[in-house]
């Protein structure tokens, strides 16, 4: 069954003047067409300004369609006594967490959502307890969330939403304002809830390297999706990937260079061990 789909979508930002007269209309998302399976892992790709977070704030209701439809669980997103249960099934997560975070008390804080659903209080220390294991992050518990690292307080933001036992999380650029080691720590956070509870996954990025193991792969740009596919069918367009504005991961740029310089090197590829192992096949 769909977790997410999404048909013929378009949302325009409206700027208006002190009179309320129209200054200006910006097509943000122009015709999207997207569907996202139960405990998939989705990634969506795109430079700056192409459409990408406006996208993931109508999958959890935040915006709702200028024109198209946007379903998730079923649900109509433009249906106004659908959006409790709409941000139940699909948690979000930004990209700054000190933006989620509420409590001065990291198991407070991730107790705050189920609270707030009225959830009996021997559930919701079981979920915080559930919760902050699943990211590492228990014993922490009693911790000031502004004692923790970039990276500790997005697993805490993380586990906030998992209390809430969502079947999807939407995460926009979460990864964005961590270092090397904080992010690779998240994203790793997240593959082991797709694959361990099933969660379904779709991540907002523009970081090559955190695309490689999803499911599917978006591209857009200009508010159109300009591609899509598995990442290796993705990450053989470099040319195309290019003129959106995107880089790829390091190992598949270098196998590109060298297959432009004329080595017998296959396309797509995406970790050191296959390049080592096609340069091994090449005949001196």
């Amino acid at each position: 069954m769909e977790m997410v789909k999404v048909e013929n979508l378009a949302f325009e930002y409206i700027r208006r003047d002190e009179e309320g007269n129209v200054e200006s209309i910006n097509r943000a998302i122009d015709g999207v067409n997207l569907d996202v399976k139960k405990g998939d892992f989705i990634a969506v790709l795109g430079a700056n300004g192409s459409g990408k977070s406006t996208l993931a704030k109508h999958i959890n209701a935040i915006l709702y369609p200028t024109e198209g439809t946007v379903w998730v669980n079923g649900l109509n997103t433009s249906e106004e006594q659908n959006i409790w249960e709409i941000r139940r099934s699909a948690g979000m997560v930004f990209q700054n967490p000190d933006n989620q975070i509420v409590a001065t008390v990291v198991e407070e804080d991730v107790g705050f959502g189920p609270e707030n659903l009225g959830v009996p209080t021997d559930e919701i220390w079981q979920r915080v307890e559930k919760s902050l294991e699943a990211v590492n992050m228990l014993e922490h518990r009693d911790k000031s969330p502004n004692k923790l690292s970039g990276g500790q307080k997005q697993r805490v933001a993380i586990a906030g939403i998992m209390a809430m036992k969502p079947e999807c999380i939407v995460l926009d650029e979460p990864t964005a304002m961590l270092d090397p080691d904080g992010r690779n720590d998240v994203i790793s956070t997240i593959h082991k809830l797709n694959q361990q509870d099933n969660i379904t996954v779709i991540l907002i990025t523009h970081h090559m390297s955190e695309v490689i193991n999803a499911d599917k792969v978006f591209v857009m740009n200009k508010g159109q999706v300009v591609l899509q596919g598995s990442p290796r069918e993705i990450f053989s367009e470099v040319d195309k990937l290019k003129s959106y504005r995107l880089d790829v991961p390091q190992v598949t740029e270098l196998a590109y260079e060298l297959r432009k310089a004329g080595l017998d090197i296959p396309k797509g590829i995406l970790y050191v061990e296959e390049l080592v192992e096609a340069l091994g096949k090449i005949k001196r």
